[in-house]
């Protein structure tokens, strides 16, 4: 009730003639306040409190705790934007990550808070022995780092959006909202933090949604009638298609990309020659008394242009791929409702597309299984029913965001076809320009066959724009705007407070406290964990500095590392006495071994941060894209441990017995 009578004032205030900027500021100030006052009058240093929030968290808070940790900055703002640039395909998301909690609910969560402690590495550890637990806080660095480096980014996107701010200074204001919220009250404040953040992020994602379904079709209920604006998208997917002024722009984006294509044959050349034709053009536009704006646009392109051989060669390779991206049909888009599309004239689908569909739909559900940060939660519950209980709370919770993320992915790309495309470029609307000048990798459009009417081809819009742009572009109050930027706020510090609070208590607790010094009392410990929260927190936000793009594709990358690293160690280590501490060390760093091999050979921008050359040949297996990764390392992972320990010595009779101790039903 809150959140709704603060956002009808705001409403007011708009209409009143109230500043844009100030509603916006409001927003964050206002969210953030309440977050902060919740994370200040839960402080603690008991250390039960701090790190599993004293035990006492009923399965229903825990569900919707659970659920806003796991609705992060990439599933609010960028699963619409892969199922409207991915169409059929982006439903692996949807698919993986809900049914990801059915494994935990089956397979993980009940003999987890049976085992109690504080950590997975706990667990780890204590089933195992000392050298599994060091392989488990490490592959818990690393994959809750890359995590959160994704949220950090999310933050700073949203913070500038609603603020104005740069980028950059964006980040830093937004950490400033995570830390207060797990700084000084740990899991306790991150809980009931992330109950209030699930209430303002689903009311800001469903009220946009139903307004445009209404605005669009009468219905209240998009989640359920989407189908009638999807037939038409699909109608107006077969015009564009055939559109001449369509297959013009596409025509001059082949020729471009063959143009950056023999740029690369000379670059030092090809600098020189873009330089002249630049300075040309912008004598041209002073001599015919061009507008100021057109030629301080032109003066900006020539300052900003490469300056060195390698930055002109990225250029170049860039400009030649994302041409050769935007001249396909539908500006390279999947069509929205059909599933695999051909990969080749003739073919009945796209066999790679199918696989690397089921291979994500995979490697999302074993990883959401094995997630630290979601799995500790399940430490915070009463008892092992209300554990059990609170995954089918968090299920449900998440499922009110997820079955409605397709409706909006639709709803905004029939206001794209029907609204946007075929737009005078002298009257596009104001967010354009607004979303381009924060960042160019947002939102892209050129007048490519020069006839003054916006196409498909000449616009590129970013997946992670889709979102907070919608109700920019469906026509919808600027409050509307603000409210879906302070939920995909909410959804990114709310992941970011859980990721901190697992990496800090991982360095802490597992391996300052475990491995280092076992006499280390549990105020020092719990402080330690506050001051590494900050520490990670700036070197995350010092990453996230560097504009990550795609962010979708980090997590999906994170969860196949979690997979690997995690998911055969903790179900064998349930479910098999025989597992043993050489088994899990082998099994864990073989699955890792494995999975982050195939990404460095194959992701791009991987190698480039290695300073490894491109390689010669293709090193994907079967076709499937590195994100996916963790099917081949899951069952390597498994293999490997299985191998290790059938023929390996024997485990020690306390690790078999906890075995015994999880899975009775007598167990406390």
């Amino acid at each position: 009730m809150g959140v709704l009578v603060f956002v009808a004032l705001l409403a007011v205030a708009e209409r009143s003639g109230f500043s844009r900027a100030w509603i916006g500021t409001l927003f964050l100030v206002a969210t953030v306040a309440v977050y902060a006052t919740i994370g200040l009058s839960c402080r603690t240093t008991d250390e039960a409190e701090y790190y599993v929030a004293g035990r006492r968290v009923p399965a229903f808070y825990n569900g919707m705790a659970t659920a806003a940790d796991w609705i992060s900055a990439a599933s609010f703002l960028g699963m619409a934007g892969v199922l409207y640039l991915q169409g059929f395909g982006g439903l692996a998301y949807l698919l993986g990550w809900t049914g990801g909690f059915c494994l935990v609910a089956l397979l993980l969560a009940p003999y987890l808070r049976r085992f109690g402690q504080f950590t997975i590495p706990d667990f780890i550890g204590e089933r195992y022995g000392g050298v599994p637990r060091i392989v488990a806080v490490m592959a818990v660095l690393l994959v809750s780092f890359v995590y959160v480096v994704v949220q950090i980014y999310g933050v700073g996107l949203i913070t500038s959006h609603l603020t104005g701010f740069s980028f950059e200074v964006g980040i830093f204001v937004g950490l400033g909202g995570v830390l207060v919220c797990s700084f000084l009250g740990g899991m306790r404040a991150v809980t009931w933090t992330q109950v209030a953040q699930y209430i303002v992020l689903l009311i800001a994602f469903l009220l946009p949604l139903v307004w445009l379904s209404v605005k669009q079709s009468g219905n209240f209920l998009p989640q359920l009638t989407y189908d009638e604006q999807l037939q038409q998208v699909t109608r107006m997917e077969e015009h564009l298609r055939n559109d001449a002024a369509e297959q013009r722009a596409q025509a001059a984006l082949e020729r471009r990309a063959i143009a950056a294509q023999q740029k690369l044959a000379d670059v030092p050349a090809a600098m020189a020659e873009d330089a002249r034709v630049q300075a040309e053009r912008i004598q041209a536009l002073k001599a015919e008394d061009a507008p100021l704006r057109r030629i301080q646009q032109a003066e900006r392109q020539l300052a900003l242009a490469p300056s060195t051989e390698d930055e002109a060669r990225t250029a170049y390779e860039r400009d030649r791929d994302q041409s050769t991206q935007q001249a396909r049909p539908l500006g390279g888009m999947a069509p929205q409702a059909e599933p695999f599309a051909a990969g080749a004239p003739g073919e009945a689908l796209d066999r790679n597309a199918r696989r690397n569909f089921l291979a994500l739909v995979f490697c999302l559900m074993v990883g959401t299984a094995a997630m630290p940060h979601v799995l500790t939660r399940y430490y915070t519950t009463p008892s092992v029913a209300q554990a059990r209980n609170s995954v089918g709370w968090s299920l449900l919770f998440i499922m009110l965001l997820y079955v409605s993320v397709p409706a909006l992915a639709v709803l905004v790309k029939y206001e794209v076809l029907s609204s946007l495309i075929g737009t005078p470029f002298d009257q596009l609307p104001a967010w354009i320009r607004r979303w381009s000048k924060l960042d160019s990798g947002l939102v892209r459009v050129e007048d490519i066959n020069a006839d003054g009417v916006l196409q498909l081809a000449e616009l590129r819009l970013s997946s992670d724009i889709i979102v907070l742009a919608a109700p920019e572009i469906g026509g919808l109050p600027y409050v509307v705007t603000c409210l879906l930027a302070a939920g995909g706020l909410a959804a990114a510090l709310s992941t970011a407070d859980g990721l901190l609070l697992t990496v800090a208590n991982a360095l802490s607790h597992d391996l300052y406290y475990r491995s280092i010094n076992r006499r280390a009392s549990a105020i020092r410990r719990v402080m330690m964990s506050k001051m590494l929260v900050l520490v990670v927190a700036l070197l995350a936000a010092w990453v996230a500095s560097l504009r990550i793009a795609n962010i979708l594709q980090f997590v999906s990358a994170a969860f196949s590392l979690a997979a690997s690293a995690f998911f055969p160690a903790l179900v064998l280590g349930i479910f098999w006495r025989r597992a043993t501490r050489w088994g899990a060390t082998l099994g864990m760093l073989s699955g890792l071994a494995v999975c982050m091999g195939y990404m460095a050979a194959n992701l791009p921008a991987l190698r480039g941060l290695l300073g490894w050359a491109e390689p010669a040949a293709d090193f994907r297996w079967w076709g499937i894209d590195p994100v996916a990764a963790g099917v081949f390392g899951v069952p390597v992972g498994f293999a490997v441990m299985w191998l290790a320990s059938r023929f390996g010595p024997a485990p020690e009779p306390a690790q078999a017995a906890l075995v015994d101790r999880l899975r009775s039903p007598l167990a406390d």
